[in-house]
């Protein structure tokens, strides 16, 4: 239990950023559900994702965005959050059918 317990956090795989919001988020309690690539990206490290320390305290699915299913996951999961952490280039999410309008 923390400060932030009840709060429900969606957080689409990234790097930078997020990952450490995503990781205080939930070191105060939030419930955040990561939603992981169906390929590890690897992004530049060469380490197993059980040892990344800022994954700890979350959950995860693995949804592909790039298809209607997953996009139609992500938009459900999406209706059930209080907050959406994503830390892609601008423009992302929105060419992924993922973007502000849709998610609101």
């Amino acid at each position: 239990m923390g400060p932030l317990a009840g709060l429900k956090v969606l957080e689409f795989e990234a790097i930078g950023p997020g990952p450490f919001c995503g990781m205080m988020l939930a070191d105060m309690g939030a419930d955040v559900l990561l939603i992981d690539r169906p390929e590890d990206p690897r992004l530049g490290l060469g380490r197993d994702r059980w040892a990344e320390v800022m994954l700890r305290g979350r959950r995860s699915a693995t949804l592909d965005l790039k298809s209607k299913s997953g996009v139609e996951a992500a938009c459900e999961l999406a209706g059930k959050a209080d907050a959406i952490i994503e830390g892609f280039r601008p423009g992302v999410m929105e060419r992924l059918g993922l973007g502000p309008e849709t998610l609101l």
